[in-house]
């Protein structure tokens, strides 16, 4: 594995509706479980300070837990404000029990 990707956990520390929040350098990242793949998302909301791995997840959304902005875990687009922009995705990738992610520019 190349220095960019980082260990964020093992596989079975992720479940379906439970994603987790890990820090990355200064990235605070949620980790999410959906249909069986891993998804790494901005995990602050754009639009008020919340973690959006302690929001609502159904299936590929995820509902802000503080102002129900709604985005779509797989591609981090904005569904619905009051959010204004979409969050960063950062790519995943599971090595044998353990999850890791890139957060190179």
């Amino acid at each position: 594995m190349s220095d960019q990707w980082q260990r964020v956990a093992a596989v079975d520390e992720i479940e379906e509706d439970e994603p987790i929040s890990v820090h990355v350098g200064e990235h605070t990242i949620g980790v999410f479980l959906v249909n069986d793949t891993y998804y790494a998302i901005e995990d602050i909301c754009p639009h008020a300070y919340a973690l959006l791995s302690q929001g609502f997840v159904d299936g590929e959304e995820v509902e802000c837990p503080l102002h129900e902005a709604v985005f779509h875990i797989p591609s981090g687009r904005c569904l619905k404000a009051p959010a204004d922009r979409d969050v960063k995705t950062y790519p995943v990738k599971v090595d044998g029990d353990d999850v890791f992610i890139n957060v190179a520019p």
